[in-house]
């Protein structure tokens, strides 16, 4: 089970005093969710089959019926309640903390130390002026997610990490207040004043997104597994129990040449992966222990995509699956069959796209990859 972690990264430290706050974040889901794909249906549509190679628990799902009702970040709808701060200064009081002073200037305790440098273990003293930044704030509530916030806004949940400084295992906190990006700019609206409901209609995820914005927000010092060790299928979207660390090291998921390399390839096309050719039907694995943070259809253009997160950063994806046989919160060790090799997505030919993602930032997955 999962160590200790920092909650959010903000510690309740009075002013002056080196203190951290840390909580046990132990996240066991145990998904009871029973499926039934029709007989005949396409290899297109993709579909999930019971195995269990490691010993851990895993039940036959619907893929289809989890993509329809149950992806994680829509559990639960966002209102929009975000709230505009004037940019100010504070003088730091005795016994002061930055959440203390988020709650009083409406400010983020995340964008107080970004927007002051104040790095880990986030040390404030008497006296000390603080900058309070401008911005637009939304205050998490129960079960938010970080993709449902972005889409509820139009605004890339990318920005709003970066805007705040969040970090792994990315878990929002309730009363948490994320400042948000001012607008959101496209080549079609280079002002960014289209309105609000049109940019949440043509919100758009990608890997990083799920990967970090997925997990519902929790109560500071709540244990996630508590009392639903069965979650319904409106619960779903309990938080997986991130790997602590990760050695960086992998194996291959499938054999087979190469169908295209990691990079750029021309006209303004990246690949942030590779393309694996193997025949429809053959297995592929994990590249390495870790546990399933993701399976669905979110991303169109990949097919049935399974996300793997290894800890410390470490993420792998797995894209075009026909069959998948792991479900979201499952533990996997390297060399355990994930799923079945497809052609979903915008694809003409079976194949595994497998990416590799350091920090939110895919590298070539052929250098982390022994010589073949």
């Amino acid at each position: 089970m999962q160590g200790n972690k920092v909650f959010n990264k903000i510690e309740k430290q009075p002013a002056g005093i080196f203190y951290r706050l840390q909580m046990v974040v132990m996240l066991l889901a145990a998904f009871s969710l029973a499926g039934c794909i029709p007989q005949g249906a396409s290899p297109q549509s993709g579909s999930a089959r019971a195995s269990n190679t490691s010993g851990d628990p895993v039940l036959a799902t619907d893929i289809d019926a989890l993509l329809r009702q149950d992806a994680p970040w829509e559990a639960r709808q966002v209102k929009r309640n975000a709230f505009t701060v004037s940019q100010s200064s504070y003088i730091v009081k005795p016994g002061d903390t930055l959440r203390g002073i988020g709650n009083t200037t409406g400010a983020g305790s995340e964008a107080l130390a970004k927007a002051n440098n104040i790095e880990p273990p986030f040390t404030i003293f008497p006296g000390q002026k603080l900058t309070v930044p401008i911005g637009r704030y939304h205050a998490v509530s129960t079960g938010e997610t970080g993709i449902a916030i972005a889409r509820a806004y139009g605004v890339k949940w990318g920005d709003i990490v970066a805007l705040n400084g969040l970090e792994e295992p990315y878990i929002l906190r309730i009363g948490q207040r994320l400042q948000l990006p001012n607008t959101i700019t496209t080549s079609t609206n280079p002002a960014g004043t289209e309105s609000l409901e049109k940019r949440a209609a043509a919100f758009s995820l990608e890997i990083d997104d799920i990967v970090t914005g997925a997990q519902p927000a929790l109560a500071e010092n709540s244990n996630p597994s508590a009392g639903n060790t069965v979650p319904t299928r409106a619960g779903l979207a309990v938080p997986i129990d991130v790997p602590d660390g990760f050695s960086g090291k992998f194996i291959w998921p499938a054999n087979g040449p190469l169908l295209s390399s990691f990079g750029s390839k021309g006209s303004g096309k990246v690949n942030d992966g590779i393309a694996i050719a193997a025949g429809a039907g053959t297995q592929f694995v994990a590249a390495g222990d870790g546990v399933v943070a993701y399976t669905g259809m979110a991303i169109p253009s990949l097919g049935n995509l399974i996300l793997v997160d290894h800890g410390g950063g470490w993420v792998t994806a797995y894209g075009h699956a026909d069959q998948i046989v792991v479900v979201r919160g499952q533990k996997v060790r390297a060399g355990q069959r994930l799923g079945e090799v497809g052609r979903t997505g915008l694809v003409d030919r079976p194949q595994l796209h497998f990416e590799v993602r350091q920090n939110r930032k895919p590298i070539d997955p052929v250098k982390r990859l022994p010589a073949r």
